[in-house]
């Protein structure tokens, strides 16, 4: 859907690149590009109905699929990894786990005993 909305916005936008540079400007007329009157070109009435009501309908065309593409991208659902992590609370929510206690590594014991063979006498208290 959003591939077919993208195909269609952009073959609209570069119609209406073209029908907007086909028109002419003020005291310009396309049918003098062409080498004729302006009014032998497009008919009695010349372009400016023709082109006008091509404009608008390409207008509200492009205006269109860029609302729908829009809305589309605002609501695409992305998704979360989050969701796993809430039904796995939700299913064992009465196994609580005891804190881990780490053992502290005992303190080193002092004593005032000389290693043998060193010769040296304890120290007295």
């Amino acid at each position: 859907m959003t591939t077919l909305l993208i195909v269609v916005h952009t073959i609209v936008c570069l119609f209406l690149i073209c029908i907007v540079l086909l028109q002419h400007g003020k005291g310009a007329d396309i049918g003098a590009t062409f080498g004729g009157s302006s009014q032998s070109l497009f008919g009695t009435e010349g372009p400016l109905p023709l082109l006008n009501k091509i404009t608008t309908f390409a207008a509200i065309v492009f205006m269109g699929t860029s609302i729908s593409l829009a809305y589309l991208s605002a609501h695409k659902s992305s998704g979360t990894i989050m969701k796993d992590l809430k039904v796995q609370e939700e299913q064992a929510p009465a196994q609580q786990q005891a804190p881990i206690t780490v053992p502290m590594p005992a303190a080193p014991q002092t004593t005032n005993e000389v290693p043998k063979g060193t010769g040296e006498q304890p120290a007295k208290q």
